[in-house]
């Protein structure tokens, strides 16, 4: 074999599509029976394929400058023309994130395996890597000679879909340690919290130090989770202590404090509080909730709209990595040459998920896999064909 690509997920596909076009023959094994598990999972949702984005802003979103090569290859634009040349039409949302009109992944994925098998890519599952170029297969230990080998065993987290992090003790070497990333937060609700498990709150502003995210998010039954937690969550993790971390909620984010206060001190006459703070401000329901959380309300309107502005909710621990969308940590860009290649170990490559980078959902995360896999499969390739001749 010329080039052997261990990983079907994303960036293992994308490594496999260049190298074979390019004319190298190409294995891709998987430890899973089948490949593309976690994008199927991603489509569910929709399949958010990347952000309408220019290239300098994926790379400031992907937080590595050593991606800055990758991602201006195969931008934004050129995941859209490649999704279409697939046959699947995209469209851009409001937030700028693409996703194909079908919103979902399987007809994509069966389309990109069309494609791979049309190039000769062939294909084994429930293969699960040992280690150079050896396999645990159901017909014992298997070895494939390979003259390069890309390396797109994913991150750690959702491990039954394939990403278990296992491959970390099989490569060795220095590693940046794994850590949840975009994933959701425990907090200890009190009781009355409970019956709001699954409201959405919308409309509101998340502060973190000096970061500021305004979305929405999801109350679960024991913390928080949804796209605003996630916008945050590398910052809220980092800063993260034994005693947990402080966010703010900004309830009210397109009225000032002022205006609260002229609205708040206006006469509750026989209104509950509740009635007389819906009629006051909008705020009802899981918002209210949320700022009662906080502890007694102020009676004083500026107070009140004080904590309206700025209601407090404490962080105790970050969702297990397992749970986690994506994870930092992996392979340190130190390790590897501007080819993706371990500077250790000579004509084999690493892309996607395992190198140490992370980004925000958004289309941010998938683009950079698809990106570093078929810049990682073009420089397989390129090694392979020194001895071939393709």
């Amino acid at each position: 074999m010329e080039v052997l690509v261990v990983g079907g997920g994303p960036a293992g596909l994308a490594a496999a599509e260049v190298a074979s076009a390019a004319g190298a023959r190409v294995l891709v094994t998987e430890q899973k029976p089948s490949v593309g598990r976690k994008f199927l999972m991603a489509g569910k949702s929709g399949l958010n394929l990347t952000k309408d984005a220019s290239p300098d802003e994926l790379i400031a979103a992907c937080g590595r400058a050593e991606l800055a090569p990758m991602l201006r290859a195969f931008d934004a634009a050129a995941v859209q023309d490649w999704a279409r040349g697939l046959g699947q039409e995209v469209f851009t949302g409001s937030s700028g994130r693409v996703f194909p009109v079908a919103m979902k992944g399987s007809p994509l994925l069966r389309a990109w395996l069309a494609r791979l098998e049309a190039q000769g890519v062939e294909f084994r599952t429930r293969w699960r890597w040992l280690g150079g170029e050896r396999f645990e297969t159901r017909d014992g230990v298997q070895e494939v000679p390979a003259r390069a080998t890309v390396l797109a065993v994913g991150g750690a987290s959702w491990s039954r879909l394939g990403s278990d992090g296992a491959w970390a003790g099989v490569l060795g070497g220095p590693l940046a340690p794994f850590r949840p990333a975009n994933m959701g937060f425990d907090t200890d609700w009190s009781p009355y919290m409970a019956r709001w498990a699954g409201a959405p709150v919308k409309g509101v502003a998340l502060h973190c130090g000096g970061h500021l995210v305004e979305g929405e998010f999801v109350v679960s039954a024991g913390g928080v989770e949804g796209s605003a937690i996630y916008a945050l969550s590398a910052p809220l993790r980092d800063a993260m202590g034994a005693e947990g971390v402080a966010l703010e909620l900004d309830l009210a984010p397109r009225t000032d404090a002022a205006t609260l206060t002229r609205k708040l001190q206006r006469p509750r006459r026989k209104d509950s509080v509740s009635n007389w703070l819906r009629k006051a401000t909008g705020l009802q329901g899981v918002k209210a909730a949320l700022l009662r959380e906080g502890g007694p309300l102020p009676s004083d309107p500026e107070a009140l709209a004080a904590r309206i502005k700025a209601t407090p909710l404490h962080l105790t621990r970050p969702r297990p990595l397992d749970e986690a969308i994506s994870v930092a940590g992996g392979v340190p860009f130190d390790r590897l040459d501007g080819d993706l290649m371990l500077t250790d170990r000579p004509r084999t490559f690493c892309a996607g998920e395992m190198l140490d980078w992370e980004a925000p959902t958004g289309g941010y995360l998938l683009t950079a896999c698809i990106a570093t896999g078929r810049w990682a499969g073009a420089a397989a390739a390129r090694h392979a064909g020194s001895e071939t001749g393709i």
